[in-house]
């Protein structure tokens, strides 16, 4: 293990993630992990991780690091504007930092959420098998919270050789800014009446100021599903509950492991990186997309981020 990152800054909510505790969910602890899984793979597969190895997940703003040593890095995600001693940085791509050199962002341009990977991964806190930081138990990552001025930022050592300059071509990353969700209708989309299926469906929504890495709150068009009191049940990141108040919420990373509101959508897999971008003031229009259509673009997600290993 190896000192890589000195933070000067630590952002507006920076933390350590990697893939979350899905061994868990059975046990009532949430996923947790990376929210845009997209970003933070691809991240790692240019510096030459393991997928799941744990980066700095920078929430609407960039820290400012100092390399503590040479290291091959790599940002993914939102656009934040990385710096290298104030050049512009490339995103998407690996490259080199020295010792000394000063990791800075220019503010944000788009997304939400970018990841800064490091060859070797980062090295943290591990809590129930995973190293993300559940930010409500404080456990796991920097001390179960997220970084702050005079941290101190390590990494394992690289399995193989540094290479720079590997990225994924601009035509192959998500399109963070078409803010369409496609999404399956879930076991309860027929309680709502037939309006607000159409208000659903068919509706510009707006991600409330409310909102976190548990959910989304969308302020929209009030929806009505009427019926008989639920029993709790499982839930996934991606599903759209629907509370009696009537405006949809969007499940994300640190969703409560079982509820009992109306599950009306599922949101595709392959379109929860697009949600994981979205920021509080951004609008959103969910998209019914049939199964097949789904499972087609996760597995063309998977085949974009498999032509980064070779």
């Amino acid at each position: 293990m190896t000192e890589v990152f000195r933070v000067i800054r630590p952002g507006l909510l920076t933390t350590i993630q990697d893939i979350g505790r899905p061994q868990a969910v059975a046990s009532g602890v949430p996923p947790g992990g990376a929210m845009d899984r997209f970003a933070h793979t691809a991240a790692n597969l240019i510096v030459g991780n393991d997928r799941g190895a744990a980066t700095l997940e920078c929430t609407l703003s960039g820290p400012h690091l100092v390399a503590e040593g040479p290291r091959l890095v790599a940002i993914a995600g939102a656009d934040f504007q990385p710096l290298v001693n104030g050049a512009a940085a490339p995103m998407w791509t690996g490259f080199f930092l020295s010792a000394g050199d000063q990791l800075t962002f220019g503010g944000r341009r788009a997304g939400a959420r970018a990841y800064i990977a490091v060859a070797g991964g980062i090295v943290a806190d591990r809590w129930l098998g995973s190293m993300s930081t559940n930010l409500m138990c404080a456990r796991g990552g920097m001390n179960g919270r997220a970084l702050v001025a005079g941290d101190v930022v390590s990494a394992g050592e690289p399995s193989g050789p540094l290479v720079a300059g590997r990225s994924l071509a601009d035509g192959l990353q998500p399109r963070y800014a078409d803010r369409i969700l496609h999404a399956i209708p879930g076991p309860h989309f027929t309680r709502l009446h037939v309006e607000s299926r159409e208000a659903l469906l068919g509706s510009t929504f707006t991600v409330s100021h409310d909102s976190n890495r548990m959910g989304y709150r969308l302020e929209g068009p009030p929806l009505e599903a009427p019926g008989d009191e639920l029993l709790s049940f499982g839930l996934v990141a991606g599903v759209v509950q629907v509370p009696a108040g009537g405006q949809p919420i969007l499940l994300m990373a640190d969703h409560q492991t079982a509820g009992g509101y109306p599950m009306v959508l599922t949101v595709a897999s392959a379109s929860i990186p697009v949600a994981a971008q979205l920021a509080p003031g951004d609008e959103v229009r969910f998209a019914e997309t049939p199964i097949d259509e789904a499972l087609r673009m996760r597995a063309a997600q998977r085949d974009v981020l498999d032509l980064l290993i070779s």
